[in-house]
């Protein structure tokens, strides 16, 4: 596989000749931009000039990732040349379907199972519980198929967040790539770092991804009298104080985003469900922590790309616009730490997300 890289900033297009002059059959572009420039697209009809066949799949970010550096308000495009490997995308919008997980469903049967490897996700931010939509996709997919990806972000806004194939760019849609053969090998790792505080509670109401209630109180109202001076900062402070949710094995936590908060009905909104019954935990901010397990998730994948075989030529980094926030002036330490275990010839890319979708011991979002 052969990657390259070209960005749009400042309304110029940064080493444009970089790329390829063509198509090729198993060509895929990955693009991370700003909203505002998902919106304002213009910029992109000189990709599908000059690479007509080649599909193009947006995603919008809290801040864009391009190799140790962080930026806002640019575009970041990655070609990934695949020598064998085929691919296939879909794309598919909330609007179309009753619910996410329905949605999930239908992408699943539209996709080719055979000789499927694994699946990159990018899903809209806002409207798509990113959850269900997950279900519905392992229904028909085998369990030994890793799925991963990302939630589009929207700077710190939480107002409207796009994804997009080619021309389809807007707010509710979702796109699989489909990677396909035994060319291809992806290594995946995810590591949190916040510190948990107080005592486990019990999620008592809740609908899906809204939580309602904990041990039987208002669940804002709580998370309020635990964020002391903090709460006077909501929504924005949020970010700062995710959840962890007891996994269903009862052995790890999983770490849930809030995405709003509904001052009116006491209710707060999560970028993957919260169901009743489970055991959850407040969390807050360690600098180091978050650091280190940056440190971590890239030396995990690395061993899993450990192959004389294998030749390691792209490396995806998602994370949390939560993270971001809570370090800081520090956030480009976390991508250093990341990034600190690939060769350099590696080419980096990502964003900051709304959400990060990665194999454990089952496919989830965090």
């Amino acid at each position: 596989m052969y990657s390259y890289n070209v960005e749009f900033v400042n309304n110029t297009w940064q080493n444009l000749d970089a790329l390829p002059n063509d198509s090729a059959p198993n060509d895929l572009m990955l693009i991370f931009a700003s909203r505002n420039l998902l919106t304002n697209n213009s910029w992109m009809d000189v990709l599908t000039e000059k690479m007509p066949n080649c599909p193009l799949v947006c995603c919008s970010t809290a801040g864009e990732i391009n190799r140790n550096l962080i930026n806002d308000d640019t575009a970041n495009c990655y070609l990934l040349r695949f020598n064998h490997t085929k691919i296939e995308t879909q794309i598919d919008n909330i609007q179309n379907h009753v619910n996410s997980f329905e949605l999930g469903k239908s992408l699943s049967q539209k996709l080719n199972k055979v000789n499927l490897k694994h699946i990159l996700i990018f899903a809209d931010g806002q409207l798509v519980n990113s959850d269900e939509l997950l279900s519905g996709l392992q229904l028909e997919i085998n369990e030994n198929v890793l799925i991963s990806g990302g939630v589009a972000g929207d700077g710190n806004e939480f107002n409207q967040t796009l994804v997009g194939l080619n021309d389809n760019i807007q707010n509710g849609n979702v796109v699989l790539i489909g990677l396909y053969g035994n060319h291809i090998k992806i290594g995946t790792a995810h590591h949190g770092g916040w510190d948990i505080f107080g005592v486990e509670k019990m999620i008592t109401k809740s609908d899906e991804n809204v939580l309602h209630e904990i041990d039987q109180e208002s669940a804002l109202d709580l998370y309020k009298k635990y964020l002391g001076p903090y709460a006077e900062q909501l929504p924005a402070s949020a970010l700062l104080f995710p959840i962890s949710i007891k996994s269903e094995d009862n052995d790890s936590y999983i770490v849930r985003t809030i995405l709003s908060i509904d001052e009116k009905n006491k209710t707060m909104t999560f970028a993957g469900n919260v169901p009743e019954g489970s055991k959850i935990r407040f969390m807050k901010s360690n600098v180091d922590r978050l650091i280190h397990a940056a440190t971590r998730a890239g030396e995990d994948a690395v061993k899993i790309m450990e192959d004389k075989k294998v030749k390691t030529t792209f490396a995806l980094l998602i994370s949390c616009v939560g993270r971001r926030l809570a370090l800081d002036t520090r956030a480009d330490e976390e991508v250093e730490a990341a990034i600190a275990s690939f060769s350099n010839d590696v080419l980096i890319g990502g964003f900051f997300s709304y959400g990060e979708i990665a194999p454990n011991r089952r496919n989830g979002i965090s």
